[in-house]
C-alpha cells in the first residue's frame, strides 16, 4: 500500500485538454480554447479560483491555488481532483490542495442546457 499523498493537480506543457476528475466515477474534459476567463480570490479561511469555460463554470476550493493558477495561465494545467479530506494533512507545506471542485453547467438565455440546443 503507498504511503505517497495523492496529488491534486498536474501540469503538462503538452496539454490540449484538462480533465476535471469531478468523483472516481465522473470526469470532464475541457478544451483550454474555451477558457474564457479565470478568477482567484483569496480569502481568510481558505482560496477561491473560478474557471469560466464555454459550456461549464468550475468553482475550486483549497489552499495554495496560486501554482494551479501559474499552470492555468502557462496552459500547462492537464488535471484537477479533490483530495480526500484523510490525506490533506499529509500534504507538504505550500503545496496546493483542492478540496471541493464544483462545476456548473452553463446554461443559455432559455434556461437550457447548451448540450440539449438543437
Amino acid at each position: 500500500m503507498s504511503t505517497k499523498a495523492p496529488e491534486c493537480w498536474a501540469s503538462d506543457a503538452s496539454a490540449k485538454l484538462l480533465r476535471i476528475e469531478i468523483s472516481p466515477e465522473k470526469s470532464l474534459l475541457l478544451k483550454f480554447d474555451q477558457l474564457i476567463h479565470a478568477e482567484f480570490d483569496n480569502g481568510d479561511k481558505e482560496q477561491r479560483l473560478r474557471l469560466f469555460f464555454a459550456t461549464h463554470e468550475i468553482v475550486i476550493r483549497g489552499h495554495a491555488l496560486r501554482r494551479i493558477e501559474t499552470a492555468l495561465q502557462r496552459l500547462e494545467l492537464s488535471y484537477l481532483t479533490a483530495v480526500p479530506s484523510g490525506y490533506r494533512a499529509t500534504l507538504a507545506d505550500g503545496q496546493p490542495v483542492v478540496r471541493e471542485i464544483v462545476v456548473t453547467e452553463v446554461k443559455d438565455a432559455d434556461d437550457r442546457p447548451l448540450s440539449a440546443r438543437a
